[in-house]
C-alpha cells in the first residue's frame, strides 16, 4: 500500500471511530412484543402494540423452557416491509402499520447520507414531519459539525475514494401514546446496526462499527411515516442489544430480514 492510499485509508478509520461519538448527537431522539410484527399488518391505518401479556388465541409465542430461553437469534426475524417508490433519496410507500413503521426507520438509516450535508437536507426535508420545523436545519447542522471536526470542508460529499454501507440488524419498535392522535401514530423506533467503510481501491474496513444504536420517533401522517422530535421526550431506552440474550427479547428487540 503507497503512503498515499494509506493515509486514505487512516482517514476512513477516523471516520468510522468518530462516528460513535458525534452519531450520538446527530437524530437521536419497549416494547413491542415480537409476535405482533410477524403479523400480516400491511395495512392502509396504524394499528395499536400488542399487549405484552398475550390473549386468548394470540398466536404470540409461548415461553420457552427455562433451559433454552427465547432469545433475538432464536426467534422468528420480521420480514421488513418492502417500499413502492423511492423519491428524493429516501425509499417510500411503507404501509401505517407497526412493521411499516419499523420498516420506514430502517430503510431510512440505511440510505441516510449522514456525512453529506447537501445529500441529508434533500432527504430530511422529504421525510420530516410538517410539525417539526427546525429538525432539518438542526440535523444539518449537525452533519457539518461532524465533518470539521473530521477534517472535511464544513459543506459537500464524502471524499471519492471512500465508501460507507450501513446495515440494521435488529429493531426495537414502541407505540408512544402521543395526546390527541390515534394510537398507534407514533412509533419509536430503535435500531442496532454495523456500519463499513471501503477504502481505495476496495480495500475493506479492518475496523467497522459494530452494534452501534440509534433511535427515531416517526409518525404516521399524510399516508406516509414522518421523522418528528416532538414526541422524543414520550420514548425511552432499552435493555442493550445481544442476540443471544432472553433480555434483549423480553425488551422487543426482534431481528431484521430485508424482502427479497
Amino acid at each position: 500500500m503507497s503512503v498515499d492510499n494509506g493515509l486514505k485509508a487512516r482517514r476512513a478509520r477516523l471516520v468510522l471511530a468518530a462516528i460513535a461519538v458525534a452519531v450520538a448527537g446527530l437524530l437521536v431522539s419497549g416494547g413491542f412484543v415480537a409476535a405482533s410484527l410477524m403479523q400480516d399488518d400491511a395495512k392502509g391505518t396504524p394499528q395499536a402494540a400488542a399487549s405484552a401479556t398475550p390473549s386468548a388465541g394470540s398466536t404470540a409465542p409461548t415461553s420457552a423452557p427455562t433451559d433454552s430461553p427465547m432469545t433475538p437469534e432464536r426467534a422468528q426475524k420480521i420480514t421488513l416491509r418492502k417500499p413502492t417508490d423511492h423519491k428524493n433519496g429516501i425509499a417510500t410507500g411503507f404501509p401505517g402499520s407497526p412493521s411499516g413503521g419499523i420498516s420506514a426507520a430502517v430503510y431510512w438509516w440505511e440510505e441516510f447520507a449522514w456525512l453529506d450535508d447537501e445529500k441529508a437536507a434533500q432527504q430530511l426535508k422529504a421525510a420530516v414531519s410538517k410539525e417539526a420545523p427546525g429538525y432539518v436545519d438542526k440535523q444539518v447542522s449537525e452533519i457539518r459539525k461532524m465533518r470539521e471536526v473530521l477534517g472535511l470542508a464544513p459543506s459537500g460529499g464524502i471524499p471519492a475514494d471512500v465508501s460507507f454501507t450501513t446495515a440494521v440488524h435488529a429493531a426495537r419498535g414502541k407505540t408512544l401514546k402521543a395526546p390527541g392522535l390515534p394510537v398507534g401514530d407514533v412509533m419509536q423506533v430503535w435500531l442496532s446496526y454495523d456500519r463499513f467503510a471501503t477504502g481505495p481501491k476496495g480495500g475493506t474496513d479492518q475496523n467497522p462499527m459494530r452494534g452501534a444504536t440509534i433511535s427515531f420517533v416517526v409518525k404516521w401522517e399524510d399516508g406516509a411515516w414522518r421523522l418528528t422530535d416532538k414526541y422524543d421526550a414520550l420514548g425511552d431506552y432499552p435493555v442493550a442489544y445481544e442476540p443471544n440474550s432472553p433480555y434483549a427479547w423480553s425488551d422487543g428487540w426482534v431481528q431484521v430480514r430485508h424482502a427479497n
